[in-house]
């Protein structure tokens, strides 16, 4: 036996810590061959989803749990549970209207004869409900043996697949193991506190709920009190009351600099002739992809031209140049201030990953508290947004920068402001540019979102499509957005595409 071999072992040892020949002739089968290898683990098979947690494999564990919780829940439900609950609380709710109608109905024998027969009809056809209710229960209840026989033959299939596939799933699981020994091998006094209590609780609660509906009213819904939310609720506002009257002055210095900005961006774009607009257009998106993108940026403006888009589209470019203007004026120093400082980093990660995966309309609210809604309060939101894109990818591109190349450039003696204009950002600027384009295009998927609060523009016309159904203009003014979207990633990007 080599010394490979032995060391293998030794490790199979150190992972499986129980039955230990017996997973070194299996693993040795296993991964000697490359089709299935039939081996049965008895204690899988008995133990079941619980084995596999208490493996530290979760993924299959609670795959396992929810089938077997399925199985459970069938077998006691069909032997021992109220399966016909349902229709008994419709049958009482039904009787209690029968009940009600024969109120109206002597009622109206004695004052209002026109009615009886309304009543006769009604309470007769709430009878004959009743009865369909009844024969539906009996139905459902003389099927609890197959549901629970079921339930017994899934029970048993899943805890053969687990016995047979065990082996398999663990000596893939040591694979993972020895070249991350990081991960843990399980077999643990806590795997097995966790992987049994985590076990029961979900079997036993889910069994209660489904097989006895009303035995445990705690469990139809989440115990709360309606005082709590409104208390949040007033909370809340009182922040935000407090926040607007004492930000006053800093909201209204961010909103000067950004209308400063977007007046500007919107008297070049909109009060500039067409004529000079498109021409330099053309000419930035020769220089920067080439004359095949120069014509087709020609066509796009011509697009917006013909069909009377030609304001709104530029309205809603200075929208967005503002927006992503200042998102990258703001993101490319904040990431490479963040590519060297690590713990700054993690610590606005979270509040970026914040900003993407909040839905729109929801910091829309805090926004328009503060800012009112208009055209600032829009290039807000489309920052938010939009914004951490480059950040991050200022961040990953200089970090991606190799150590050598910096090294040598340290040993010939380069500053640190050197290095970074000179090695740092140049190496890392197709990543950079990477950051700037995805900023741009998800500002502009807020053109619509922005129309909503005041925000003019192309927009708009999709919005007022959206309410009033008219497809064509709602098709055409998407199409204009496109033709921006196009416009602006090649003047970003150029030939160099990411």
């Amino acid at each position: 036996m080599s010394n490979l071999e032995i060391q293998n072992k030794d490790e199979i040892r150190n992972f499986v810590k129980t039955n230990q020949d017996y997973y070194i002739n299996n693993f040795e089968a296993i991964g000697n061959s490359s089709k299935y290898v039939f081996s049965f683990n008895i204690a899988a098979s008995l133990l079941g989803s619980v084995w596999f947690g208490i493996r530290n494999i979760w993924n299959y564990a609670l795959a396992f749990l929810i089938i077997e919780t399925f199985a459970i829940v069938q077998i006691i439900r069909g032997f021992f549970g109220n399966i016909s609950a349902e229709a008994y609380e419709k049958i009482e709710k039904i009787e209690a209207t029968i009940a009600f109608r024969k109120k109206q109905l002597q009622a109206a024998i004695e004052n209002n004869p026109d009615k009886v027969e309304m009543f006769e009809r009604t309470i007769a056809s709430l009878e004959k409900s009743v009865s369909e209710f009844l024969a539906e229960a009996q139905r459902v209840e003389a099927s609890g043996v197959w549901i629970a026989i079921s339930g017994i033959l899934l029970f048993i299939v899943i805890r053969i697949i687990q016995g047979m596939f065990a082996n398999t799933i663990l000596e893939k699981r040591f694979s993972e193991w020895l070249s991350n020994k990081t991960l843990s091998p399980g077999m643990e006094i806590k795997n097995f506190l966790i992987s049994g209590i985590f076990s029961l609780v979900i079997i036993l609660f889910s069994t209660i709920h489904y097989s006895f509906p009303n035995y445990m009213d705690v469990m139809k819904d989440f115990p709360t009190h309606p005082d709590i939310r409104l208390n949040s609720i007033a909370g809340v506002e009182g922040a935000f009351d407090y926040l607007v009257l004492k930000g006053e002055r800093v909201f209204d210095a961010i909103t000067f600099g950004i209308r400063s900005v977007l007046d500007s961006l919107e008297l070049l774009f909109v009060k500039t002739p067409w004529i000079v607009i498109i021409s330099a257009i053309v000419l930035l998106t020769g220089l920067s992809a080439g004359a095949k993108a120069a014509i087709y940026s020609a066509a796009f403006l011509a697009y917006m031209g013909f069909l009377g888009f030609w304001i709104k589209a530029m309205t809603t470019l200075a929208l967005l140049g503002t927006a992503a203007l200042l998102s990258i004026v703001i993101g490319i120093p904040l990431g490479i201030y963040c590519s060297t400082r690590p713990r700054f980093y993690s610590f606005i990660r979270p509040i970026m990953d914040f900003m993407q995966t909040m839905p729109a309309f929801v910091f829309m609210i805090p926004v328009i508290a503060f800012f009112g809604t208009g055209k600032v309060a829009a290039v807000i939101i489309t920052m938010i947004f939009g914004g951490t894109p480059v950040v991050r990818l200022t961040v990953l591109g200089l970090r991606g920068v190799p150590q050598t190349i910096r090294e040598a450039a340290i040993a010939y003696g380069a500053s640190k402001w050197y290095l970074l204009t000179k090695v740092d950002i140049p190496l890392a600027m197709p990543t950079i540019l990477a950051g700037v384009n995805q900023t741009v295009m998800l500002s502009l998927a807020m053109v619509v979102v922005a129309s909503l609060i005041g925000a003019k523009g192309l927009g708009q016309d999709v919005l007022e499509a959206l309410q009033y159904a008219n497809v064509g203009q709602g098709i055409l003014a998407g199409i204009a957005i496109l033709f921006v979207a196009l416009l602006l990633d090649r003047i970003v990007q150029g030939k160099k595409r990411v």
